[in-house]
């Protein structure tokens, strides 16, 4: 059993939909086994209420230092006995030490195709602003391993989202997620719980 440890801030559209896929089947042999919003408000911790899953809050302001509240998430993850951390629109930097307790074990989904888009300072609207901005044809969504450096980890998967003419920022957004975001982060965990992706170097392999 994929034991799955869950990194929010806001709504939890992604956690939803890794949640359905769960319920319904598609993902296999997994489970989500706890949820940690940065966000009391968060309404993240109502989806895991309403689906039993455990949702906690630990903020980063609680602590002296970055370190110490890293440490107090691997520490959380690790008494579940987390295999796999998602994380799903969580709004604080992760550094070092959390990246090492699980390397290649952390995905995030990105709005755009990375190398497009991405990196310090591209998150939620803004990206779609750029997108828009730029006027490129063809936007749509990254899962990738998290590494160090921003939005630069190894790629899993990427879906295409295509750009209307009459699009904002607001409805490209809800494009993305429901073409892109909702299909491939799901089909990602279902890889990696069936151990048929394989980290080499800074490219993610079908095995």
């Amino acid at each position: 059993m994929l034991k799955i440890g869950v990194l929010v801030s806001g709504g939890g559209t992604n956690f939803q939909a890794i949640v359905d896929s769960i319920e319904n089947g598609y993902i296999k042999n997994a489970k989500i086994v706890t949820l940690v919003s940065s966000n009391p408000n968060a309404y993240a911790l109502e989806r895991a209420k309403n689906h039993n899953i455990e949702g906690v809050c630990i903020r980063k302001k609680d602590f002296e230092n970055s370190e110490l509240y890293e440490k107090a998430l691997v520490e959380h993850f690790n008494t579940r006995e987390v295999d796999l951390v998602i994380m799903a629109g969580f709004m604080v930097v992760i550094g070092s030490y959390f990246i090492n307790a699980f390397r290649d074990r952390i995905m995030n989904i990105h709005p755009s195709l990375i190398p497009s888009f991405c990196g310090n300072g591209y998150y939620g609207l803004k990206v779609h602003e750029a997108v828009l901005e730029k006027g490129v044809k063809v936007t749509g969504a990254t899962v990738h391993f998290v590494t160090e450096e921003t939005d630069a980890g190894p790629i899993i998967l990427q879906k295409a989202v295509y750009i209307d003419e009459d699009d904002t920022p607001e409805s490209l957004q809800k494009k993305v997620m429901v073409e892109a975001e909702w299909e491939i982060f799901p089909e990602a965990i279902k890889l990696f719980s069936e151990g048929k992706i394989k980290v080499c170097g800074n490219k993610v392999r079908r095995v």
